[in-house]
Parts: structure tokens; C-alpha cells; sequence
């Protein structure tokens, strides 16, 4: 059950929620609104978003991914991150939260027995969970159903599920084994049948046949154009290296064998029939599009865009469907759209759309079609924070149900008339003809003909800059203040200063798809819980990406150049024991000792990589992969040819806690400073320097506190045609960012979220200032560690021991509340309280 601060959060939130009007904002408060409640009752969002729910909501800590209605329709069963929460229909009230036994709950998958008294729940590792409901209408765990591991890796990922008619039977996809599990209620066997790549849901259309929507498509054949995806291979474009099939797989029950495989849209996810089963509709969330599929030839016979208009490019994202009792409407989640799309399925036209809370992700209708209930993923954002702590982190998440009357057709208009205005796109003002800084069209030049695009990782804005007085700032929350990054403090101080800026994501498997991508999809939406696929910062799973692409194939699509250092990059180091005093000594003594290579994780990129910058691991220096970039700088110098565009990892602020032997949070946190004040001096001090706008982002906060929201963040926007001095508070995302880097290389948007962000234009002038940065020299040595475990004792030795539990080889593979009271302590001291946070 929910402790009384918690009650009280979704008491607030829900009075905040229900409490909404549709006042204008003026121009000014509209541009430098913060993230989180607005005035108005609305909610913004770090994705340029407005959330203005219809119906009921009930707010909650968690992030729901699927829902059941009981057979009676009196209880709503949720599966949240690490729950099962039990709402009772009648009041809307939160009943229960049974917290799962082990490991958090999967992507996909939660249903009733047909008695309503038993509920099934897949869990992200290796077993279906299965609950009992008791007289007393109480949940209890009861034994689970185990699962056959895969042949590769770790656990068999089960994903949607169904019981046969007779409940003897459940059937559920296993997404990493590639297949449907078959497991018997009677005698407790597992049976698989081989399906497609990366099962998602199940439904069944007889007791003979069945149908499984495969999230990767069909299995490949030998010659085809493939790339891992946790294990398997998937069909991708032999282009960008992005998964381009998807695929339902018609199954005989009866012998066990898959007879025929449907090509449909990207991203098959939810399915549903009508009533009379005639027609199979799949939501296909990487194509903006519902499959149609006649049931009796089991061939695709059509289907139905939802983009809220068809002049939109791709950005929708639907990932689950319901279908009212008589077969008249369609609804179907457009999870990036946070709206209902309602369609008419015998005319296959969209009627309008109902607005949700944050990136709906499953829906369910009442046998009398009165009422739609949605669970939101991502709720009303990051805000579960205890009133008396001073800050919010990324990681504290606020899930959502919305309770929908079902809306008239004027009720319809209205609110598809709201949806429009939370996603509405940015008014532009056209500038005057000629070079500017940020062209408002495709056809104006741009004063710029390079840009460099550095990502680094992992801090809040407080933690760095709540030093600043003249930003909003709270100094109690600073890590790493002046003395610790003077170099990003002399940056923002000399240019602008952004104390508005934010990550759209909340770690480094979503966080690198925003500033690659500028959108995140469903695949990763849905696996927060635990991330039983893969962890995909790294390019390393083909079906984690959008279908529109990366920047840099936007970038290269109109005819500019690029240049990749570190992104998607492993590092392959010889000797492999090589320690960080080891690889950084070699470094400052211009040694060869050390090998350091570049290992594409995407075979697309390996052509415009820098083969000696490396992404991870921690235990090489940002000073070591600004020395590689600058040793190209200047033989770019030398051909006077600089790529157009240019992206950069500088990843050494992520620190490795005080793991023994590597350097203290803020060496770490020094170094990359200074990585990053000698990269901006070496441009500053080029040939290029007039024609360059370089652009500094952190990939996201990594559940650091910030006092606004937990992904406010540091960014950066250095040029000659930058304002100098000037504190810019308007409101921008990575999603800004993203588009006035494209705006300026007169590339075109990639999805809808791009288009409709607004560029960075407050922070610009024309007239140029082209005096060049001189990097200020770092207080903290470099080369100052952890002390070995033997020299500690009380809270400092505990803190390094868990410092080594965390796999620091890899990005965020930690547990991040841990690091955080890590670091918290390593720069605070080990008698201050960390902020401790009550879900």
C-alpha cells in the first residue's frame, strides 16, 4: 500500500490535473515556462509538450505499461514498473500495490482468468507472475509460471499473454527466445513454437490458431542485409543499419508450427480483432500505422495512417489498441502524440483524437463502451518528490491512469482540437534575406557552415551550474561548482548562460536516442523495466531506432559531410589491464605503449569515425580523446576541408564513483572540463572559428537532483555569433537543439518532434564577435584517485565497495540511486544526508 506522502502526491496531483482551463499564455511566460504544473493546470513536459488529459486521472509513482479490466469490469489491473496495482472501477480508487518479488515487470503482458480472481504478469527476466485475488478482494503471489531460457544470453523476456479458452494453457511471447511459449496450467511444461524476431503479443483467433505480432520482423535468410538485436539477427537497411521489417506470424496450435509469416508495418506491437473476427487490426509503432489484416486469407487488405494530420511526417508512435463492443471505433494509443487516435474501422477514417497524459501505452473499454481507460507511461513526468527535499531527479517517475467518458462527436471535436494545441508547433518569425545564424527556411544560408555537436553525460544543472547568481540556481544542490568546471562556468559566462535547458529522456539508453535521433521509440519506451532486451546506448540493437534515422543520415542525405568521434564506438585497449594511471601516463608522455581503437558498434558509421576516439570505458580521459580530435583539427586545417557536421562524445563526467584506483568524481568531473575548454580553444583559435557554432549537451541527467525537474540540464551554444554575457531563460529541450542544428545546415526535420520545436534563436545575434576562448587550466588534478579500500573505513569504505559493485565499464549499467548517494557523499562529505527520496 501507498505510504501517506504518497497519497498525498496523488491527491494534489489529481486535484492539479482535474483542475484544468485553456488560458492563453502571453508570448513572453509562453517562451520561459519551466517544466512541470503551469498556472493554467496543465502540465509541460521536457519533450515540448503540453499535457491537458481528458476525463479522470489518477496520478501514482511508476511507469504503467499495460492494463486489464476484470471480466465483471470492477477491478483495473495495472502493471507497473514493479508492481501490480489493483483499481477499483466503481470509486477509481488505488486499492493495492503488490510490489513483484523479483526483478521488475516486462514490456508487455498482464491478464485476468476468466473468473477475474487470478491475474498473470510477465516479468522482465524469466517467469510469469501469477496473483490471486481473495475473498477479502485482496492480491497474494501465488507460485509462478517459469520459463525455458534462450540459447543466447540471459532470460527469456516474455511479452504479451493469453489464456486459452478452457484456461489450461497460457500462451506468451518469449521476445528473446524468438518464440511462443506454450505453458500447460495442468502440469506446469513449457512447449515453444519458433515465430519471428522479438515476439510482442498474442491473441488468439480459435482454439487452432493464433497470431504474434514480432516487434523485428520475420526470421532473415542467408545474403540478407542483418544486425544484432539482443542475440538475434534482424533484417536492416543496409543504409543506416535501422531494423526494416515487421511481421505477424500465423500459428497452428494444434501442430505447433508457425504456417505463415504476414508482412505488415514497423514495430508490430498491439492487436485486435472485430467482433466477428473477420479482421485483425495490428498498431504498427515505427510506421505511424494500423495494419489491416482479413482473417480468412490472412493477407494484409489495407491500412490506416494516425498522424493528426497527413501532411506530418513520421512521429506518432501507436503501441496499443482497443475496440469498442459493436466494432464502431478504433482507439489507438499515438504514444508520442499523448492522444487517443479514434477511428472509424469500416470507413478506415480517423474521427478525432481524445488527449492523455504522457505517452499513453495501453488501453481498455467497459462491455457497456461508456468508459476508455488508458495507462500512461510516462504520466505527468518525473515529479514524485517529497515536499521537504530540495530537488527532483529524472529517474522519480509519475505514472497515470486516465478514466474517459466516451466522447460525443462535439466532445470529440474539442478535444482533437486540444490534442493540437499540447503538440502545436513553434511560430517563426521569417528573417530578413541573406546569411543569419539560424535560417527560418531551407532556401536561407546560414553564417555557419560547421557544427559541432559534443555530447557528455550525465549531470543536472544544479549539480554544475547552481553556483551562477544570475541563473536559477540553487547552490545547495552544486557538485561540481566553478572550482571543480571552470571552463563551463567561463563558457556559459561568456556566451549564454541556458538555465531553461533540458534532456528529453532520463538515461543513456533513451538519452543518446534524443540526441541522435530527436525522438525515442516504443521499443525502449516500454523497457524500462529492467531492460531485458538490451540497453542500447551504444548501436549495438538494430530495432531500438526510429525509422526515421540519425542526424547524421539526415546530414549526409543532403550532400554535407560528418564526422563521427565516439558515438556508437566500443574501445579496444592493448594491453587489455591497462589501468587508468597506466593509459593516462602513456598519454602525457606522448607513449605508444598503450593501443587505443575505435570498434563500431553500427557498421554504417565505421567510414566518418576517428578510429582513435573511443567512447567508453572510464578508465581513458577526456584530455586523451581531446588530443585526438585536436590532432585532426589540425589536419583539417591543413586541407582547409572541415566536415560540416560533427559529433562528439566527451564522456569522463560520469565518473566511476570512488571505485579504488580510478579518479575521484571530481578529477573526473575536472578533466572533462578541461576536455572540453581546450576542444572550444582549438576551434576558437582555427581557421574555421567563424563559420562554426558548436552545440554541448549532456545525453541526460542520470537521476542527479535539480530543484525545477530532474532533466533540466547543462547546455551550451558557443560561436562568434553567440550572445556574450547574457542569461537566456527560454524554454529549450535537446529537441530545440537538434532542430537548430538542422536549421542551420539547411537539412530538413526528421519526425514531428523536430519540426515542431522551435530553434534556438534567443540565443544568437548578427552581429559576430570573433574574439577566440582560451581554456582556463583545472584546479583538481587530473590524475587524483580513489584510494585503495584498505586505506577506509566507516561510510567511506562502504561507499567504495558499492562504488565497485556498479559495472563502471559500460554506460549506466549501475544502479543509479546508489551512484548518485555515491557522488553525493564523495563531494559533500560523508556526514551530510543525501536527499533521500519516498516513493
Amino acid at each position: 500500500m501507498f505510504s501517506k506522502f504518497a497519497l498525498k502526491v496523488y491527491i494534489a496531483l489529481f486535484l492539479l490535473l482535474n483542475m484544468i482551463s485553456f488560458s492563453v499564455f502571453s508570448f513572453a511566460e509562453e517562451n520561459n515556462r519551466r517544466v512541470g504544473p503551469q498556472p493554467d493546470g496543465s502540465i509541460l513536459v521536457p519533450t515540448n509538450q503540453v499535457l491537458r488529459p481528458a476525463g479522470f486521472q489518477i496520478v501514482y509513482p511508476g511507469r504503467p505499461v499495460d492494463l486489464a479490466l476484470s471480466p465483471n469490469g470492477q477491478w483495473l489491473a495495472v502493471m507497473n514498473l514493479n508492481s501490480i496495482d489493483l483499481v477499483r472501477v466503481l470509486d477509481r480508487k488505488l486499492m493495492q500495490s503488490l510490489q513483484l518479488r523479483k526483478g521488475s515487470a516486462s514490456f508487455k503482458g498482464i491478464c485476468f482468468s476468466a473468473d477475474g480472481r487470478r491475474i498473470y504478469l510477465s516479468q522482465a527476466n524469466n517467469r510469469v507472475e501469477v496473483a490471486r485475488l481473495d475473498a477479502d478482494d485482496v492480491l497474494h503471489w501465488e507460485a509462478p509460471i517459469r520459463l525455458p531460457k534462450p540459447d543466447v544470453g540471459r532470460d527469456a523476456a516474455p511479452g504479451g499473454l493469453t489464456l486459452s479458452q478452457d484456461e489450461s494453457t497460457l500462451y506468451v511471447t518469449l521476445s528473446r527466445n524468438n518464440t511462443l511459449g506454450v505453458a500447460s496450467l495442468t502440469d506446469h511444461s513449457t512447449t515453444e513454437i519458433p515465430v519471428g524476431i522479438a515476439p510482442y503479443d498474442v491473441v488468439l483467433y480459435s482454439p487452432e490458431k493464433a497470431y504474434v505480432s514480432n516487434w523485428g520482423g520475420r526470421r532473415p535468410t542467408a545474403g540478407e542485409s542483418t544486425y544484432n538485436t539482443s542475440g538475434s539477427r534482424v533484417l536492416v537497411d543496409p543504409n543506416t543499419g535501422i531494423a526494416n521489417n515487421g511481421s505477424i506470424s500465423v500459428v497452428d496450435l494444434a501442430r505447433t508450427v508457425q504456417i505463415k509469416n504476414i508482412r505488415v508495418g514497423l514495430h508490430p506491437t498491439a492487436m485486435v480483432f472485430n467482433p466477428d473476427k473477420s479482421r485483425l487490426y495490428v498498431a504498427c509503432a515505427n510506421s505511424d500505422t494500423i495494419s489491416i489484416i482479413d482473417t480468412q486469407t490472412d493477407e494484409v487488405v489495407g491500412g490506416i495512417s494516425v498522424r493528426p494530420r497527413a501532411d506530418l511526417p513520421f512521429g506518432s508512435g501507436p503501441n496499443a489498441l482497443a475496440m469498442a463492443p459493436d466494432g464502431t471505433r478504433l482507439f489507438v494509443a499515438n504514444g508520442t502524440d499523448n492522444a487517443v487516435c479514434v477511428i472509424q474501422p469500416d470507413e478506415r477514417k480517423v474521427l478525432g483524437f481524445i488527449p492523455t497524459g504522457w505517452y499513453p501505452g495501453a488501453l481498455a473499454i467497459d462491455a457497456a463502451a461508456k468508459f476508455l481507460y488508458v495507462a500512461n507511461v510516462k504520466g505527468v513526468g518525473s515529479r514524485n518528490r517529497r515536499a521537504d527535499r530540495p530537488g527532483y531527479n529524472s529517474r522519480q517517475y509519475m505514472g497515470s491512469l486516465s478514466v474517459i467518458p466516451m466522447p460525443d462527436e462535439n466532445q470529440l471535436r474539442q478535444w482533437t482540437e486540444t490534442v493540437a494545441e499540447n503538440n502545436r508547433a513553434a511560430t517563426r518569425v521569417t528573417q530578413n534575406e541573406g546569411a543569419v545564424p539560424v535560417p527560418t527556411s531551407l532556401q536561407q544560408p546560414s553564417v555557419f557552415k560547421h557544427v559541432v555537436y559534443i555530447i557528455k553525460e550525465n549531470r543536472t544543472y544544479d549539480q554544475v551550474f547552481g553556483d551562477l547568481p544570475q541563473g536559477n540556481g540553487d547552490p545547495s544542490l552544486v557538485h561540481f561548482g566553478r572550482e571543480v568546471t571552470p571552463n563551463h562556468h567561463a563558457l556559459a559566462e561568456t556566451f549564454v548562460l541556458l538555465d531553461n535547458f533540458y534532456c528529453s529522456g532520463v538515461l543513456s539508453a533513451d538519452g543518446h536516442q534524443w540526441t541522435d535521433e530527436a525522438y525515442v521509440t516504443d521499443y525502449l519506451e516500454k523497457s524500462f523495466g529492467d531492460f531485458a532486451r538490451s540497453y542500447p546506448y551504444d548501436g549495438d540493437d538494430a530495432l531500438a531506432y526510429a525509422s526515421s534515422g540519425f542526424i547524421w543520415d539526415n546530414v549526409m542525405t543532403h550532400g554535407l559531410t560528418f564526422r563521427n568521434y565516439g558515438e556508437f564506438v566500443q574501445a579496444v585497449i592493448e594491453p587489455r589491464d591497462a589501468g587508468f594511471d597506466d593509459i593516462y601516463n602513456d598519454f602525457l608522455n606522448g607513449g605508444d605503449k598503450i593501443k587505443i581503437r575505435a570498434k563500431l558498434n553500427l557498421p554504417q558509421l565505421e567510414p566518418y569515425t576517428c578510429p582513435t576516439y573511443i567512447g567508453f570505458p572510464q578508465t581513458v580521459s577526456d584530455a586523451y580523446r581531446a588530443g585526438e580530435f585536436i590532432t585532426e583539427l589540425h589536419e583539417f586545417e591543413k586541407s582547409g576541408d572541415m566536415p560540416n557536421f560533427i559529433i562528439m562524445l566527451l564522456p569522463h563526467n560520469h565518473t566511476s564513483g570512488t571505485k579504488p584506483g580510478m579518479p575521484t568524481p571530481k578529477a573526473a568531473v575536472a578533466d572533462n572540463d578541461l576536455a572540453l575548454g581546450r576542444i572550444v580553444e582549438a576551434i576558437s583559435h582555427s581557421r574555421f572559428w567563424p563559420e562554426t557554432c558548436i552545440f554541448v549537451t549532456e545525453d541526460d541527467p542520470q537521476a542527479g537532483l535539480d530543484h525545477v525537474d530532474g532533466h533540466r540540464t547543462v547546455g551550451l551554444v558557443i560561436s562568434p555569433y553567440t550572445k556574450r554575457g547574457e542569461v537566456v531563460s527560454t524554454n529549450y529541450s535537446q529537441i530545440n537543439m537538434f532542430r537548430t542544428i538542422e536549421d542551420i545546415l539547411g537539412i530538413p526535420p526528421l519526425n514531428q518532434f523536430d519540426l515542431a520545436a522551435a530553434a534556438m534563436e534567443e540565443c544568437f545575434t548578427q552581429t559576430p564577435d570573433f574574439t577566440p576562448y582560451t581554456a582556463l587550466p583545472n584546479n583538481i588534478p587530473l590524475d587524483k584517485l580513489n584510494p585503495p579500500l584498505e586505506s577506509l573505513s566507516g561510510p567511506a569504505l562502504f561507499w567504495a565497495q558499492k562504488s565497485i559493485e556498479q559495472d563502471l565499464d559500460d554506460y549506466d549499467r549501475i544502479d543509479e540511486d546508489t551512484f548518485n548517494r555515491i557522488i553525493w557523499h564523495a563531494v559533500k562529505g560523508y556526514d551530510v544526508p543525501y536527499p533521500v527520496i519516498d516513493n
